[in-house]
Parts: structure tokens; sequence; C-alpha cells
């Protein structure tokens, strides 16, 4: 199969876009009894088993926060599927945010952070923009910040989920084969909201191996030269041996705390390193947090191999990246 970079991007969103209805199930029973075993694009359902979105609030100090709209009456209630109102094959909050990132940096040709940070106010404050119901606390705070009047460049946290992750491949995809820049950037852009040294440092770990199997290193190969400080390959081999659920659920946790989450996905990646396919499958299975893994076992395998027509087919960013339009 013919690959470019471009299938580092469009592999992180196939594996979101298959992963979406089971977002967050910890009650794997659960997630079975719902959707069977996700193999292919469904739309969520409500209720969702293991909503836990009945907990969360967020109330804007003023217009300038109000990035809840017309989702915030949904907030408070339980049973709330995260992502209700995305159709099957559409892609959740942090990775259209990628898809933007995408289509600017591409039309801009480089990386410029106060042109993407003026994307990104205007977008998350539009209503009706996203149709997402949840948007993730560091959305949360960097607009409790900017209402507050601090310059957007200051107003990210030092938020510790791998969902600080999802801009990377499409970073990776604009600007490869400048790996400076590609490093440079990422470093720059997770900053803007992810402050923390741990998110930062998967992020170069992240691009690094992304920069190696696009200029041809076996994914293993690259894994075992540029990821050794978050996961053994001995322990990998080992560990290939027992059910996915025991390695992500009893080594791991499923959650998005990114000390787990971004070795469970590279452990992914290696395990799958030679099928697209089971790997986005075997991600979306375990629960907990697979959107966010799937942005780095997604793009590591759709780096490594490209991403097969059926993935292509039904994911409605693959339409959009077919027939780009011009960035804001």
């Amino acid at each position: 199969m013919s690959k470019s970079s471009l299938d580092s991007l469009l592999g992180a969103l196939a594996a979101d876009a298959l992963a979406m209805p089971g977002h967050w199930y910890y009650d794997r029973l659960a997630l079975r009894r719902d959707y069977g075993r996700l193999e292919a694009y469904v739309a969520p359902r409500n209720p969702h088993a293991d909503s836990i979105l009945w907990r969360s609030s967020y109330t804007p100090p003023n217009e300038r926060g109000d990035i809840l709209r017309e989702q915030a009456r949904y907030w408070g209630q339980r049973g709330v599927h995260y992502h209700q109102f995305l159709a099957a094959g559409e892609n959740t909050l942090n990775f259209q945010l990628a898809l933007e990132l995408y289509e600017q940096v591409r039309a801009r040709r480089s990386y410029d952070a106060d042109a993407w940070l003026a994307h990104y106010v205007e977008f998350m404050l539009t209503p009706d923009r996203h149709h997402d119901t949840y948007v993730e606390e560091y959305h949360r705070a960097f607009f409790t910040h900017y209402a507050q009047g601090k310059k957007p460049a200051k107003c990210g946290i030092a938020d510790i989920h791998i969902g600080g992750l999802a801009p990377v491949p499409a970073l990776a995809a604009a600007l490869w084969p400048e790996v400076s820049a590609m490093r440079n950037a990422v470093q720059q852009h997770v900053a803007l909201t992810h402050r923390s040294p741990e998110v930062l440092a998967a992020a170069d770990v992240f691009v690094r191996v992304l920069a190696r199997v696009l200029g041809g290193e076996t994914l293993r190969a690259a894994l075992e030269r540029e990821a050794t400080e978050w996961i053994s390959p001995r322990e990998m081999a080992e560990w290939a041996r027992d059910p996915d659920e025991k390695v992500i659920g009893q080594r791991f946790s499923p959650a998005c705390y990114i000390k787990d989450a971004f070795p469970a996905a590279l452990y992914l990646a290696w395990k799958y390193h030679d099928d697209f396919s089971a790997g986005i499958i075997a991600n979306a299975n375990v629960g907990g947090d697979n959107c966010h893994r799937g942005a780095v076992v997604g793009a590591l395998l759709g780096a490594a191999h490209g991403v097969p027509e059926r993935w292509r087919n039904g994911l409605l960013a693959h339409a959009r990246l077919a027939n780009p339009v011009t960035a804001q």
C-alpha cells in the first residue's frame, strides 16, 4: 500500500472515530453490551453506562469563556454520552482541532502559535462549530483564563492528560520532512495548553518515533530507539502473551493520565506493528481513554503502513482532506 506523511494524521483520525462510541467506558462488559466489539465506525448512543458527565461542571466567567454554549444543558445529567451528537466516522473535539491545525499549517507552510491561538479562540467560541458535548479540562481552564483577561499565550495549564498529544500527528503530517521544525512546533504547540513536563516529554518522543517511521524505519525499530524511557522492549515482548485487557487494565491504567496512557499506547503500537486494523480495533475495545490513545496508536501504524481503504471510507475527515479548503 502506498503511504505518505498524511497517513499519520489519517491513522490518528481513524483510531479516534472508531473508539469514539466506547470512549471512557471502563466497564468492558457494559461496552460489549452496548456496542458488541467495535470493528467499524458507529454512532454513539445514550445512555452511556460509565458517563460521569453529571459530576462535571463549568461556569464561564463571561461570554469570552462560554465554550459550552448549546451543550451546557447536558452537563450535570446522568447517562449522557460525551459525544452524543457525533455521527459514525466523525471525530471528537480534540481531533477536530487537530484537523484545523493541519489545514492552517499546510496553508501557511509553517507553524505560527499566534495564528493558531486566534483560530482556536474563534473556533471554540463559535456556536454549533463542532457538535461535541464534552470539552476537556484544559479547554475549560484556558477559556476561564482568557475570560479573565489573560493573553492567549498565557492561558494554558500544566495538564497531565494524553489528550495533549492529539495535535502531534497533524503537525508531523504538515511539516514532514523537516524533522527539526516538527519537533520545535510540537513543543511550542503542546505547551500552549499542556505545560506539564511529562506531556511535553511524551510529545517529543512521539514525534521522534513518527519521524523515524516516516523516514523508513520499522515501527518496532523506531520504538526501540526512541521510546525506551517510557517502555521496555523486553517487557513488551513478555506482555504480548497476555490479553490486551490485562496489559491495559492491570499493568497500565486505561485512564487518561499520561504516565500510563502513553506507554499503553506505545505498547499497542509495538504489539500490532504490522497490522493497522488490528491495532486500532484493540485500542478501541480496551476502553478507557481509547480516543486519545488512538492518536498514538493510529498515527504510528498509519505512518508505518498507510491507512487501509476500509478506514478511509466513512471517515468524515477523509473527504475533507481529499478536497482541501483554504485554512484560516
